[in-house]
């Protein structure tokens, strides 16, 4: 059995409306967000075998921060360009191409391809990834290259605001 953890990037920055999309940073609730969430995957005792996230800011520094938590190595954050303007079909293609060995994948992607894979995976799961969403879902396959529609069941869906009184 294989587990996918989807991420959405936290909140970024719209404060430099002429900094390129894919250059802009997190903002002061996504810099607090990304470790929040990373600590919540440590407490259920989540560990990857492999992270593999969009290379734009806002999702690099997402999975640095989430791969600091979890204690996974930066450098082993696998960066994939084709994530960023990547639509559902490609990122199936990612995942199908993920090195067996690899039991326990993260992706850190952006919306709405990102949400759009996670009821893909586990439908009338979650409509819509809020801002650093963790959707993590067990897959009933033994091979990456399986991956098919509907072949998960989701085990967490967590996101910050769920667990914010304020602000």
């Amino acid at each position: 059995m294989k587990t996918l953890v989807l991420i959405r990037h936290a909140k970024s920055s719209w404060d430099h409306p002429d900094l390129d999309d894919f250059e802009r940073p997190l903002n002061k609730r996504g810099r607090r967000d990304a470790p929040f969430m990373g600590n919540l995957l440590k407490e259920k005792k989540f560990s990857p075998d492999l992270i593999i996230a969009s290379p734009a800011v806002r999702a690099s520094d997402t999975s640095r921060i989430i791969a600091d938590a979890l204690s996974y190595p930066q450098s082993r954050i696998q960066f994939d360009e084709s994530i960023y303007e990547a639509d559902v079909s490609n990122l199936s293609v990612i995942i199908r191409e993920t090195q067996n060995a690899v039991q326990r994948l993260i992706l850190v992607g952006h919306n709405p391809s990102i949400s759009f894979l996670a009821n893909l995976v586990t439908p009338n799961s979650a409509s819509h990834l809020p801002t650093c969403a963790v959707h993590w879902t067990e897959l009933g396959i033994t091979t990456w290259k399986d991956f098919t529609a509907g072949c998960g069941r989701l085990v967490h869906f967590e996101y910050p605001k769920k667990y914010r009184i304020s602000g």
